[in-house]
């Protein structure tokens, strides 16, 4: 479990993992969850080629949670409209804060 397949993987993960913990937004996160839907499933073949299959499993259970994931911030057209408009207040709730610490 060496090759390029892995470190493609193990780097996809880590990046994926990065994407969604610095929070900058639902796009960015829905785009690391879709990165962690494509590592697992290089994981998987990994895992099935080099006879590890708790790698396969593993991320064959985690396939589908990460693919919710995708449909929670990308592709949900409620949660994208509820989402999207609680971003716009929170931008005019930052900018009224920003004012009252000004003064």
């Amino acid at each position: 479990m060496n090759g390029p397949l892995e470190w493609i993987a193990a780097i996809g993960t880590m990046l994926a993992a990065g994407l969604i913990a610095i929070d900058l937004g639902r796009r960015v996160t829905g785009f690391g969850f879709v990165l962690f839907c494509a590592v697992s499933l290089m994981w998987i073949v990994a895992g099935a080629i080099n006879g590890t299959m708790p790698i396969a499993v593993m991320n064959a259970i985690l396939l589908p949670i990460h693919a919710r994931g995708v449909w929670q911030d990308l592709l949900n057209p409620t949660k994208k409209k509820v989402i999207e408009k609680v971003e716009r207040y929170a931008a005019k709730v930052e900018i009224e804060v920003e004012r009252e610490e000004a003064t």
